[in-house]
Parts: structure tokens; sequence; C-alpha cells
């Protein structure tokens, strides 16, 4: 499983940076984003060094799969019952900021209707 020592998102999986886990088992780790764009903000990341969704390979595939499926119960197990909108950023034109793959899990009242 690939790791890089300067990424932030690998730092949190291998438990060297401090986060407000909700979530972790041997593929996923899901936290509280630390600038929260909705009442709930999680996000959720693969234990493995994948930069963007771009870079992901059909070996990948079911892994994507649970980032989704673990997305939904995330989201209703937060509070997000009304509904919830996941995002994956990538590359700069696409507003990634972090260069490991994430998903971002919002929810609540429907907070990307600000602007």
């Amino acid at each position: 499983m690939s790791h890089d020592p300067n990424c932030i998102f690998c730092r949190i999986a291998a438990g060297e940076i401090p986060a407000q886990k909700v979530h972790e088992d041997d593929e996923l780790i899901a936290f509280k984003d630390i600038r929260p764009a909705a009442p709930v903000h999680l996000l959720i990341i693969p234990r493995e060094h994948i930069a963007t969704l771009a870079d992901a390979e059909p070996r990948h595939q079911a892994l994507l799969g649970r980032m989704a499926l673990l997305a939904t119960k995330l989201a209703r197990e937060h509070g997000a019952d009304n509904g919830f909108r996941t995002v994956i950023n990538t590359g700069p034109d696409g507003g990634q900021e972090v260069y490991h793959l994430h998903m971002h899990v919002m929810g609540g009242p429907r907070p990307w209707k600000q602007g």
C-alpha cells in the first residue's frame, strides 16, 4: 500500500496527526473537516495514497464503492436525515487542495446554496 510521508492525509491515516475520526477500518478513515462548510462535514479517505480520482485504477473499484456506501451510513449517523451531498474535487481546476483522494460528505440546511 502506497504512503506519502509528506501528505497530511497519509499522516492522519498513520496516526501521526490527530483528527476527529468518526470511522476507521482496514481501508478507509473518516473524520470531521477542520473547516466545515455545513453542519455535517466529513471527509472519507482511503489509507492508500491515491493522489486524485483521476489516478484511481480498476483495482480501486471496490474501494470507491465502499467510500460511497460509507458516506450514506455516516451522513445518517451524523443527522443528515433530510439529504446530503458528496463531492470529490479532482485536480487544480476541480478545486482539489490536498492531493490525496478524499470524499466530502456534507449535510444539513443546504449550505452550498450560499454561493
